[in-house]
C-alpha cells in the first residue's frame, strides 16, 4: 500500500546534505525517506576510466553516506540505467508513495525526468521536482512582455530586481535563504541492507589522482575578485565550478556571500542563471548556433590544426599554457579559456563544437549551460551583441594579464627556447581570414 509520507529521494547535481530543497521537502512532515544516487550509465558509458569527476562523485556519495550512518539514517547507491532502476525499485517497494528530486534543466535531464515521471504516474507515485541550483530558473525572469530575454545586460538588470523585489531586512533574503536539510536525517533509511555503493572498479573506472579544489569560500578572494580574476598567474578566482556543477556547495549560500562581498563576482553567478534560462528556452543552442545565421560559416575543421591545439603547440604561448593547464588539472582559467576559445574558432576556423566538446571532455566543472554559452559567445554566434569581428590578439592578451609571463613558464617551460614552435597562423592573416569567412556566411541570403 502506498503512502505519502513514505519518499524516495534522488540525489543528482546536489551531492550535499546541508541547504538541500528537495531533501529538506522529502524529509518534512513524513514517516521515512530512502535516499538513493545512481551512476548513471547514459553518461558514464562515454567517459576515459581515470575521469576525475568519477573519482569525485563517487568520494562524495562515501562522505554522505558517513554522514547519514553517524546521523542514524542510510541511502543506497546503483549502477545503470535510472529509467529502469527507478521503477524496479519503486515496483519492489510498493509502500513507497513519492519521489522527491531536484530539478536539472539540460535536454538529457529533461527527456529523463519525463520517463521517471511518466513511471512514478503509472505507479500512483507522486513526482515532486524543486529548483535547487540555481537562483532564478526557468520563466522567473522575464521580459515584461513575458518572452525570455536573449542580451545579457537587461536580463541581469532584472535578475537583481527580482532578487530584492521583497521586503526583506536582508537584500535578496528571500530567494536566498537556506533550507534546513540537515535537520532530521535520522528518517533517511537503506532500501536495501548491505548493498554497497559500487566501487569504482566495478564501475570500470579507476581512483583519479587529480587534486580538487576546495569547496570553502575563500572571503578575500570575493572581496578582491574584481581586481584580481583576469590574471592567471595569481590565485583570483573561487575554483568553486566544481562545486556547484555537482551542489557540493549551495548556490544559494554562495549567493549570499557574493551579496555581500563583491558585485561582480555577483554578476558571474547571474551568467550562470542566464545562461541555464538560455538552453531552457533555446533548446536548440544544445547542437546548433543560437543564432541560425551562424551555422552557415564554413570552417576550415582541419584535424591536424586541432591537434596542435588540443596539445598546446599553437606557438601562441598563452594559448598553449592554458590548454596543457586543462590537459593536466581539469581546469583553465576563465580570462584563458575566452583566449583559447577564440583562437579556435576565430583564427584556426574550427567549428566551436569541436572544441566545447573537447572541454566537456576535460573540464572538471563541465557544465552543458554555460560551456556551451562561453563557446558560442567565444565563436560570436550566441547571445551576446558584440559583433562578429571581435578577434582576440593572443599577444595583447598576454601582453595585458600575464605581462611578465609567470602563468606562461609554469605551463610552457620551453617558451624561449629553440624548442618551442613558431605561431602556427599569423595574427592579422588569421583575422582577415575570419572576417572574410564570416562576412561571406551572414551576407548569403536563403
Amino acid at each position: 500500500m502506498r503512502s505519502s509520507d513514505i519518499r524516495l529521494f534522488w540525489f543528482r547535481r546536489d551531492l550535499r546534505l546541508e541547504d538541500n530543497a528537495a531533501l529538506y521537502h522529502a524529509l518534512k512532515n513524513c514517516k521515512s525517506v530512502y535516499p538513493i544516487f545512481i551512476f548513471d550509465r547514459h553518461i558514464l558509458d562515454h567517459l576515459p576510466v581515470n575521469d576525475a569527476r568519477v573519482s569525485f562523485i563517487h568520494t562524495e556519495i562515501l562522505k554522505i553516506l558517513s554522514s547519514l550512518i553517524e546521523s542514524g539514517g542510510g541511502m543506497n547507491a546503483y549502477y545503470g540505467h535510472p529509467e529502469k532502476i527507478i521503477p524496479e525499485i519503486l515496483d519492489r517497494f510498493p509502500e513507497i508513495g513519492a519521489l522527491y528530486t531536484n530539478k536539472d534543466y539540460e535536454p538529457y535531464a529533461k527527456d529523463r525526468d519525463q520517463k521517471i515521471m511518466d513511471a512514478c504516474q503509472s505507479r500512483g507515485v507522486e513526482f515532486h521536482t524543486f529548483k535547487d541550483h540555481l537562483i532564478f530558473a526557468e520563466d522567473e525572469v522575464l521580459k515584461d512582455d513575458g518572452k525570455p530575454y536573449t542580451v545579457f545586460t537587461p536580463y541581469k538588470k532584472k535578475w537583481l530586481l527580482k532578487l530584492e523585489s521583497l521586503p526583506q531586512a536582508t537584500p535578496g533574503a528571500f530567494y536566498l535563504k537556506p533550507y534546513p536539510s540537515s535537520l532530521n536525517l535520522e528518517k533517511t533509511r537503506s532500501l536495501e541492507q548491505g548493498l554497497d555503493i559500487p566501487s569504482l572498479p566495478s564501475m570500470g573506472f579507476e581512483l583519479s589522482d587529480t587534486p580538487i579544489p576546495s569547496c570553502s569560500v575563500d572571503e578575500e578572494i570575493l572581496k578582491h575578485y574584481d581586481q584580481k580574476r583576469d590574471f592567471p598567474a595569481i590565485k583570483g578566482t573561487s575554483r568553486l565550478g566544481l562545486h556547484l556543477r555537482f551542489g557540493t556547495i549551495s548556490i544559494r549560500k554562495l549567493g549570499r556571500r557574493a551579496l555581500l562581498a563583491n558585485e561582480v563576482f555577483l554578476s558571474e553567478l547571474v551568467w550562470r542563471d542566464f545562461y541555464a534560462m538560455i538552453l531552457w528556452h533555446f533548446p536548440h543552442v544544445a547542437t546548433q548556433a543560437f543564432r541560425p545565421e551562424y551555422d552557415r560559416i564554413q570552417w576550415r575543421n582541419d584535424e591536424a590544426d586541432f591537434e596542435k591545439w588540443k596539445q598546446g603547440l599553437t606557438g601562441y604561448p598563452i594559448v598553449d599554457a592554458g590548454m596543457r593547464e586543462l590537459n593536466t588539472t581539469g581546469y583553465m582559467h576563465n580570462r584563458v579559456r575566452m583566449v583559447v576559445a577564440s583562437f579556435l574558432t576565430k583564427h584556426l576556423l574550427i567549428d566551436w563544437r569541436w572544441g566545447e566538446a573537447y572541454f566537456a571532455e576535460k573540464l572538471l566543472d563541465f557544465d552543458l549551460a554555460s560551456n556551451n554559452g562561453g563557446w558560442q559567445w567565444a565563436a560570436g554566434s550566441g547571445t551576446d551583441a558584440a559583433p562578429y569581428f571581435r578577434i582576440f590578439n593572443p599577444q595583447a592578451q598576454q601582453a595585458k594579464f600575464d605581462p611578465k609571463a609567470i602563468y606562461i613558464k609554469k605551463w610552457v617551460p620551453e617558451v624561449d627556447s629553440l624548442n618551442y614552435p613558431r605561431p602556427m597562423v599569423d595574427h592579422k592573416t588569421a583575422r582577415d581570414r575570419c572576417l572574410s569567412t564570416y562576412k561571406a556566411a551572414l551576407a548569403k541570403d536563403f
